[in-house]
């Protein structure tokens, strides 16, 4: 079997960890290359910004942990600034990934656009 190239966007919601738990224990096989995807809002100020990046790069640490039991997968962390759903989607685009994992709870980009396209 081919390994996938699966992107997860980590967020501090509990509909994000429950997103990996699942993905984990269903999908995600050993020889996998999983990307922690955090996106932090744009911030003008440098200690901001670095703050945000700090409290994103812990969050996905959390995350990673989830992750420690799948055999040989490869695991790295993405924490970037941007608006969330356009850096999610370029990011997908550019690493080629093959599945994208997100948690979907009432903050969260996906049940934005879910909003302005069904309603």
């Amino acid at each position: 079997m081919e390994s996938q190239r699966v992107v997860v966007v980590v967020e501090d919601a509990a509909a994000a960890r429950a997103a990996l738990q699942w993905a984990v224990g269903n999908f995600i096989r050993g020889g996998d290359s999983i990307t922690l995807l955090h996106v932090c809002p744009p911030a003008r100020s440098r200690r901001k910004r670095r703050r945000l990046r700090l409290g994103g790069f812990q969050l996905a640490l959390a995350f990673k942990d989830l992750c420690n039991g799948i055999a040989e997968a490869k695991v790295e962390i993405v924490v970037t600034e941007g608006e969330l759903g356009e850096t999610v989607v370029a990011t997908v685009n550019q690493l080629g990934a093959t599945t994208l994992v997100v948690g979907l709870h009432d903050k969260s980009f996906l049940y934005s656009l879910q909003l302005l396209y069904f309603y």
